[in-house]
């Protein structure tokens, strides 16, 4: 039974899991909910020590792979993803703090559960870090570094063997687990009775992030257009295909083929193409980066933490760095996101495990943001180099 149920993909998993814990919350006891407060409080604290560790075995080959090819296109390309993924983290924040108090209401003074807030766990384990979450993105990006300009292939070999580590831990521990985890979530928040407010605050948001996702497309391919010459809405037609398959396969390297197929429908060269779209595939996450920052939002909103511009720029700024860490990870993007989530904004566990469940809700509709918007980039770059 439990090898049938790891056989259903992610996303239907997490769904039984709210499900089931929503509709146990209404009817089991309190021994039965403290059990698996017990079990989030543990899992809670696993992940609290593997955050860093996931940032040094992500972001350090990531930074090295990146920094290997450093020539002047690599450069504008970065620029170019990384301005972008920027804009979209602050149009996302400033669309958040005009829309978001109203939709909540009065549901911004009932907070998301804090761990133990409705009951505490039988017992308590402390896993400390080994080191503390800024420290180990310092490290990766000397590491990242020494491995792009330091000819140090031990270096390179060790960094890429801990990144195995790490994708392995995360895909043969963390996500099996996650299921388990958001299941007790909502089996707590049922119990203390903020289920339904929260998932009619979130249902909202949801829906603009789609509006937003579409705003972010149309906006990318009208500045290509401008540069190009081109008209934006051919362009983006264009590419639709690419869309297409990256919502149903949800990962950016599978796409790789069909953007590269429609960049070049689009006029750019075999060559900017080539170069581009593969490059973007890692740096650009646009989509990502909207999500992640909306839901960040809302629940900061929810629970009373501060909001103000000066921190969210902060939180933005970084997560889109890290977002170089994500690709070919089993929901690389949310764990990578988890170390500015904590550090930056305070994320509490449970607070990461809502971000979690949401993020993976709407998981391919960020890529295919994500890739869409590298066909843009392409036209841009392409125009560029012509010049």
């Amino acid at each position: 039974m439990i090898r049938r149920f790891s056989k259903i993909g992610l996303l239907p998993r997490v769904l039984i899991a709210i499900v089931l814990g929503i509709l146990l919350g209404l009817v089991m006891g309190e021994p039965f909910v403290r059990f698996f407060v017990t079990f989030n409080d543990l899992f809670g604290q696993l992940l609290g020590f593997l955050v860093p560790l996931i940032i040094i075995g992500l972001v350090t080959p990531a930074i090295g792979e990146i920094g290997s090819q450093a020539r002047k296109l690599l450069l504008i390309t970065v620029a170019i993803a990384y301005a972008d993924t920027v804009f979209s983290g602050l149009l996302t924040y400033s669309t958040g703090q005009l829309l978001f108090p109203a939709m909540m209401g009065n549901t911004m003074a009932a907070s998301l559960p804090e761990q133990a807030v409705a009951l505490l766990p039988y017992f308590k384990l402390q896993i400390p870090q080994m080191v503390d979450v800024m420290s180990a993105l310092i490290l990766s990006f000397i590491l990242g570094i020494c491995i792009a300009y330091g000819q140090l292939p031990t270096l390179r070999a060790g960094a890429l063997e801990f990144k195995e580590v790490v994708s392995r831990t995360i895909s043969g521990l963390l996500i099996p687990l996650l299921p388990i985890y958001i299941f007790g979530l909502f089996l707590n928040m049922t119990f203390s009775g903020q289920v339904w407010q929260v998932i009619s605050v979130f249902a909202s948001i949801i829906m603009i992030i789609l509006a937003l996702h579409i705003f972010i497309l149309l906006y990318e391919f009208v500045v290509a257009g401008i540069i190009s010459r081109r008209n934006p809405i051919k362009l983006l037609w264009n590419m639709l295909p690419a869309y297409a398959t990256a919502l149903g396969t949800s990962s950016s390297a599978a796409t790789i083929p069909v953007t590269l197929k429609q960049a070049q429908k689009n006029g750019v060269s075999e060559e900017t193409a080539g170069f581009v779209i593969p490059i973007c595939a890692t740096i650009h996450m646009s989509g990502s980066v909207m999500k992640i920052t909306a839901c960040a939002l809302a629940i900061s909103m929810l629970n009373g933490m501060p909001t103000d511009l000066g921190l969210f720029l902060n939180f933005i700024l970084m997560l889109s760095i890290m977002m170089i860490a994500a690709p070919g990870v089993p929901g690389g993007a949310v764990m990578a996101a988890l170390a500015p989530l904590s550090s930056i904004l305070g994320f509490s566990s449970d607070q990461q495990a809502m971000m979690i469940t949401i993020y993976i809700a709407m998981d391919s509709f960020g890529t295919a943001c994500n890739v869409t918007g590298d066909g843009a980039i392409a036209l841009i770059v392409d125009r560029w180099r012509k010049k």
